[in-house]
């Protein structure tokens, strides 16, 4: 058994490093498609946010994952039965993120999680234990959740072109949004990160301290303080780049390459420089939530083998997370992102339409709404489905004729394949595995 766990660690490991290359594409893609950062420091800022996320707070996913995508009871009788479905789960997944990472196709690892624990649980106790209510939500999630996305980004964005992007005086306008823009950002972003990040702090001044606070108090606080921080923040930069703007004008000096950090590619104008670090900004919190929540489709099974390992029975109710199952799926995250990222994000960020910073950030915050909506309405949705469809809303504002349909027709069908082929997939490896071992 340790020489098993030494092996399905690093399968574990396999699948988190193709979760990193293909589903972190979601939170960079856009951003270095945008010029706003450059593919490497865009590798270094998703890798460390996204090691953070998922050590931090990705036991939760991991720990609902692990007990709730196959139906343990099932299983009770024969733990040893669950531990080879789970491994099965673990190569069909990464083979399949690998295959749709090398072609540059944005998929949902979820969606493949989903897939592939469908086909071995047919294969081990029939059809019936497949929970076709998750695959019927997985249809309509996507259906849904990319028209939902791109209407929010085309409303977005056709706001920000008509009031700012549209007008003579484009930073004189974006003076007046700025308060407006940084606390929508912080809203929509601070509901998805500050809650998990504030809980320690609540959690002491409660236990500890003594101090009886509501749930939201702190994340709430932390939130205005940060949009009011932003927004002054946001003043300073904008004037000191109109101000540099409109000295180079009087020289007759173009726009030459002298970088303003975190923007190292030189944007055209003031505002899209300060819309491109508003949208590095939602990037940094998308890779910090996605590096909490999806890390559990790479560690779930891995967490449940070592819990039948270490009790000799199936996890019912839930389990404790250990913390180097974090650390795996963590580091294999940053590894798969280093290694293979450049794919899916070049697909995002530079093959569906032409991106500007101010387009990216409405197609991240139409991402980050439509999840967190999901989220309260308890539908399962994937953020590759949800990004993919703002940015097309973006196109939509722009012109239909900026859209690439033929990289929608690839993406498409990856979507529409990913279900069945992980469970066949999984079906077929759980046969195989099942003749030999039993």
């Amino acid at each position: 058994m340790p020489m098993t766990l030494v092996i399905v660690a690093i399968l574990a490991f396999y699948v988190a490093c193709n979760l990193g290359a293909n589903d972190v594409a979601n939170a960079m893609g856009t951003s270095v498609g945008s010029k706003a950062v450059t593919l490497k420091q865009a590798i270094i800022i998703a890798g460390v946010l996204e090691f953070t996320g998922a050590v931090l707070f990705g036991h939760e996913v991991s720990e609902t994952l692990a007990t709730k995508v196959a139906n343990p009871s099932l299983f009770v009788a024969t733990p040893q039965l669950l531990v080879t479905g789970m491994v099965t789960v673990l190569i069909s997944c990464g083979v399949w993120l690998q295959i749709a990472t090398a072609r540059g196709l944005p998929v949902s690892s979820s969606h493949a999680v989903v897939g592939a624990i469908a086909g071995f649980s047919a294969v081990a106790m029939g059809i019936g234990a497949i929970d076709w209510s998750s695959i019927g939500m997985i249809t309509i999630g996507w259906i849904v959740t990319p028209i939902i996305s791109g209407s929010i980004a085309a409303l977005f964005y056709s706001q920000i072109k008509h009031w700012i992007l549209d007008q003579p005086n484009q930073v004189t306008q974006l003076r007046e949004w700025i308060p407006w823009l940084s606390t929508v950002l912080l809203s929509v972003f601070g509901v998805i990160v500050l809650p998990s990040l504030m809980q320690p702090l609540t959690n002491y001044l409660i236990e500890q301290v003594g101090v009886d606070l509501p749930a939201y108090d702190i994340p709430l606080f932390t939130g205005a303080l940060a949009a009011v921080g932003l927004a002054l923040i946001s003043w300073r930069q904008l004037e000191q780049e109109a101000g540099e703007t409109k000295s180079r004008k009087q020289r007759g000096d173009e726009f030459p390459p002298c970088p303003l950090p975190p923007t190292p590619f030189p944007l055209s104008t003031p505002v899209e420089r300060l819309f491109g670090r508003f949208q590095l900004l939602s990037a940094c919190f998308v890779a910090f939530a996605h590096g909490s929540n999806d890390v559990g489709n790479a560690i779930a099974p891995l967490a449940a083998i070592v819990y039948i390992n270490t009790t000799g029975n199936v996890p019912i109710n839930g389990i404790t997370i250990p913390l180097w199952i974090l650390v795996v799926g963590g580091a294999g995250i940053v590894t798969g992102l280093a290694i293979w990222g450049k794919n899916v994000i070049t697909t995002i960020g530079e093959n569906i339409i032409a991106l500007q910073p101010s387009s990216g950030f409405c197609a991240e915050l139409a991402t980050a709404t439509t999840i967190l909506l999901a989220s309260r309405l308890g539908l399962p949705v994937s953020t590759s489905h949800a990004l993919v469809g703002g940015v097309v809303g973006i196109g939509m504002v722009q012109s239909l004729n900026s859209i690439k349909f033929q990289t929608l027709q690839g993406i498409a069908a990856a979507w529409l394949i990913t279900v069945p082929l992980s469970a066949v997939l999984s079906a077929s490896i759980f046969s195989i595995a099942r003749f030999f071992w039993y």
